[in-house]
């Protein structure tokens, strides 16, 4: 027996594909025209560090769109084996309003925020 209903499942599910279709279109964008930025005026030092910066702005962009991209397939992989919304931490179920805004959830609030307050130690 689950504790989300086919209807809030369908909506999730829904919700996980749009997400992971906008990252992945946003990612396409990036690689399609890497060239978005206008170089005024400067010299050859300046130009090479504003595309420095630049490189290292997209490599961290791209790395949480990847972490992201790897918990939707996550998230998707759990719908269909019928575990999705059932905290990983200590069982409980995971509210729908907890995975309404964060659909990609694997933990309860508490647990989060244990986990939360241990990484900040």
């Amino acid at each position: 027996m689950h504790h989300l209903t086919p209807e809030q499942i369908a909506e999730l599910r829904e919700d996980l594909l749009k997400l992971r279709e906008a990252i992945l279109r946003h990612a396409e964008e990036q690689i399609r025209d890497p060239s978005n930025v206008v170089f005024e005026g400067g010299d050859e030092i300046d130009r090479a560090n504003i595309e420095a910066d630049r490189y290292l702005n997209l490599q961290r962009i791209k790395t949480r769109e990847l972490k992201l991209l790897r918990k939707i397939d996550y998230a998707l992989m759990k719908m269909e084996q019928g575990i999705y919304g059932v905290c990983e931490s200590c069982g409980a179920l995971i509210p729908f309003e907890r995975l309404k805004a964060r659909p990609v959830a694997n933990m309860c609030i508490n647990c989060k925020e244990k986990e939360e307050e241990r990484e900040n130690e």
